[in-house]
C-alpha cells in the first residue's frame, strides 16, 4: 500500500517544520550543548594534590555520567576507526594478517593498567597541567577495553562473506572502495552493532580503573561515575554505590534508546537472511531522523561528497594497471615481508629483555610464570563454565527476534555491571566465612567477559538462514540431533569468535579481580593479574612489562596452539556459504 506523506510533513519545504522536525532540532541542540559544556572543562587546570575533583554528592552524578557517556562515545569512535581499517587489512592480505592477527592477539592480552602506566605520562605531557591530557589517557584507556572484540568480529565477518554475493560484487564491477561499503560493510554491519554493544558494555567494566588513575607516585582523578565508585568503595559508602548503579542504569538505558536501538533497527536492513513474517525492530529516534526534512536538507551535502568518492574511487581503479615489474615488485615485497617481520620482532624482545633485566632477578622471571598459569587456570574454567551456561541461552535469544529485543538491553545492563561493585558483599563473605580467595575471587573475572560468548552466539544463531531451519522442520530434526547438526555447527564460528575474546578479556580482567578491596579489607588471589596490580601501584615499571610479557606470551601461545586453529576449522568446516 503506498504510504501518503502528511500534509505537514510536506509544509516543511515551504518553511514549516514538521513534528519530526521539532524532535530532531531538539536531540542535536540537547547533543551540541552537551558538548560544549564537556568541551569548556577540557581545557580547566588540573585539580591541586590533595584537592578532590570528586564528592559523593548524588546530585554530582548526572554531571559525572555525562562526561564519562562522552570518554566512551569517543573511544567508540576510535573503536570503529581501527575496526574498519586494521581489520579490513588484516582480512584481505595474508601477507599483513600473519602479522596483524598475532599483534591484535598481544594487544588483547595487556592488562588496561599496561596501557594506562605506560601511556598516562605521555598524554599528560600533550596538555601540560590541563584535564584534556587526562581526558585523552582516559579516553586511549576505554578504546583498548573496546577495539580488540570489534576488530575480532568484523574480521570473521569478512572472512565468512557468503560466496555468491561475492560473485554479485564482481558482477556489478565493483571497486575495491565501492565493495567495501556496499557490500561487506553491510554484511558485517549486524554483528558489528552487537559487538559494538557487548564493547560498550566492556568499557563500563574498566571504566574505574581509567577514570582512579593511579601509577606510582602519579594520581589523576577524572570527575566520572568511575571515579565516583572508586571513592565509593574506598570510604565505605554502600549508599553511594547504590547511586551510582541507578545512574549506570539510566545512562545505558538511554545509550539503548539513542544510540543502540536505532543501529540495530538501521541493521536490520542489511541482514542476509530475515525471519518470514516478523515485524522488523523500530527505534523512534530512526523514524525521526529518516522523515525529518531539516535532517534531510542538512546531510545532502555528505551525501553527495560520499557519491562523488564512489566515482572518484572507480575512475582510479579503472586507471590501475597489472604490469610485470609490479607483479615483481609484489613477489619480492612478499619474499621480504617475513624476514623483516621476524627481525622486527626480535629486536622488540631483545628490548623488553633487556629493560627487564635491569630491574628484576632472573628468579622473578619463573615465579611470574607460575603467576601466569594459575591465572591461565581460572580463564580455562570460567570459561567452560560460561560457555555451558550461555551457549544454549544465545542460541535460544537469536532464534527469536521478539526475545532478542527485550533481552538487548538486560544484557547490556548485566554486561556493563562493573565487578567493582560486587567487592563489598565478596570480600565482606570472604572475610567472615574465611573462604579461600584463590577459588572465590576468581569468579570476578567472567563478570564482564562471559557477555562476549553471549553477544557472539546470538548474532550466530540470528544469521542461520531460514532455508536451513525449514529443512529441519521437514526432516523432523529435534533434541540432541537439531543441536548436533544445525544449531552447534551454525553457530560454532561465532561463538570461537567470542571465546577468543573472551579468554582475552578474562586474561585482562584479572588484574581488576585477583585484587579486592573494600574499605581497610584487601584481599588477594595468586596470579598474574596479582602480580602486575600490585607492579602498577608501586610505580614498578620494571616488573610492569615482566608481567605484561609474559601475560602476552601466554595468550599468543594459547591462540597460536588452540583457539587459532579451532577457528579455522569452525571457519572451514562451519561457513555458511
Amino acid at each position: 500500500m503506498t504510504r501518503v506523506v502528511p500534509p505537514v510533513a510536506v509544509g516543511t519545504r515551504r518553511g514549516v517544520l514538521s513534528f519530526w522536525d521539532l524532535v530532531a532540532l531538539f536531540l542535536v541542540l540537547g547533543f551540541v550543548v552537551l558538548l560544549a559544556e564537556t568541551g569548556r572543562e577540557l581545557l580547566r587546570p588540573l585539580p591541586k594534590p590533595g584537592v578532590t575533583a570528586v564528592i559523593l554528592d548524588p546530585r554530582m552524578l548526572p554531571a559525572y555520567a555525562a562526561r564519562t557517556t562522552l570518554r566512551m562515545l569517543a573511544a567508540m569512535v576510535m573503536s570503529l576507526f581501527f575496526t574498519f581499517t586494521y581489520a579490513t587489512w588484516a582480512a584481505k592480505s595474508r601477507r599483513a594478517e600473519v602479522v596483524l592477527l598475532p599483534i591484535l592477539d598481544i594487544l588483547q592480552s595487556v592488562p588496561i593498567l599496561g596501557f594506562i602506566s605506560v601511556t598516562v605520562v605521555f598524554f599528560m605531557s600533550l596538555a601540560p597541567g590541563l584535564m584534556l591530557g587526562a581526558e585523552l589517557a582516559a579516553v586511549f584507556a576505554i578504546f583498548t577495553s573496546q577495539a580488540w572484540n570489534m576488530a575480532f568480529s568484523f574480521y570473521q565477518s569478512l572472512r565468512t562473506i557468503p560466496e555468491e554475493l561475492t560473485e554479485v560484487a564482481r558482477s556489478y564491477r565493483l571497486n575495491p572502495w565501492m565493495r567495501f561499503w556496499r557490500l561487506e560493510v553491510p554484511f558485517a554491519m549486524p554483528a558489528l552493532v552487537w559487538n559494538m554493544m557487548m564493547s560498550m558494555s566492556g568499557g563500563w567494566f574498566f571504566v574505574v580503573a581509567s577514570e582512579a588513575i593511579s601509577v606510582g607516585g602519579t594520581t589523576v582523578t577524572l570527575p566520572g561515575i568511575g571515579s565516583y565508585i572508586a571513592l565509593a568503595i574506598e570510604r565505605r559508602d554502600l549508599g553511594a554505590i547504590g547511586w551510582a548503579l541507578a545512574a549506570m542504569l539510566v545512562v545505558i538505558l538511554t545509550y539503548d534508546q539513542l544510540l543502540f536501538r536505532p543501529l540495530v533497527a538501521w541493521a536490520e536492513r542489511f541482514r542476509f537472511e530475515r525471519e518470514a513474517g516478523l515485524p522488523p525492530p523500530r527505534s523512534w529516534v530512526l523514524t525521526t531522523l529518516t522523515r525529518s526534512q531539516l535532517v534531510a536538507q542538512a546531510t545532502a551535502p555528505f551525501r553527495a561528497a560520499w557519491r562523488w568518492t564512489y566515482r572518484a574511487a572507480s575512475r582510479s581503479h579503472n586507471r590501475r594497471r597489472t604490469t610485470a615489474t609490479h607483479e615483481r615488485i609484489v613477489r619480492g615485497i612478499d619474499r621480504l615481508w617475513h624476514p623483516v617481520a621476524i627481525v622486527a620482532a626480535a629486536a622488540a624482545l631483545w628490548k623488553v629483555v633487556q629493560f627487564v633485566s635491569t630491574g628484576v632477578p632472573p628468579a622473578e622471571v619463573g615465579q611470574a610464570f607460575l603467576c601466569g598459569l594459575a591465572t591461565m587456570a581460572r580463564v580455562f574454567v570460567l570459561l567452560a563454565i560460561a560457555s555451558v551456561i550461555w551457549v544454549p541461552i544465545g542460541i535460544w535469544i537469536g532464534l527469536r527476534p521478539g526475545a532478542a529485543r527485550f533481552a538487548q538491553p538486560a544484557a547490556q545492563f548485566m554486561a556493563a555491571f562493573p565487578a567493582n561493585l560486587f567487592f563489598p558483599f565478596v570480600v565482606s563473605t570472604i572475610v567472615a566465612f574465611r573462604l579461600d580467595p584463590n577459588i572465590w575471587l576468581s569468579p570476578l573475572m567472567i563478570l564482564g567477559t562471559q557477555w562476549y560468548i553471549l553477544f557472539n552466539v546470538v548474532a550466530g544463531a540470528a544469521s542461520i538462514p531460514s532455508e536451513l531451519r525449514d529443512i529441519a522442520t521437514n526432516l523432523r530434526l529435534r533434541g540432541w540431533l537439531w543441536w548436533r547438526r544445525i544449531a552447534l555447527p551454525a553457530v560454532f564460528p561465532f561463538y570461537v569468535t567470542g571465546a577468543i575474546t573472551a579468554s582475552g578479556g578474562s586474561w585482562n580482567a584479572s588484574i581488576v579481580a585477583e585484587v579486592a578491596s573494600w574499605g581497610q579489607d584487601r584481599l588477594q588471589a595468586y596470579g598474574l593479574g596479582a602480580y602486575i596490580a600490585a607492579a602498577t601501584e608501586a610505580g614498578d615499571f620494571h616488573r610492569v612489562v615482566l608481567g605484561i610479557a609474559v601475560m602476552s606470551v601466554f595468550v599468543v601461545v594459547l591462540n597460536r596452539v588452540f583457539w587459532r586453529p579451532l577457528y579455522r576449522h569452525a571457519e572451514r568446516k562451519f561457513r555458511l556459504a
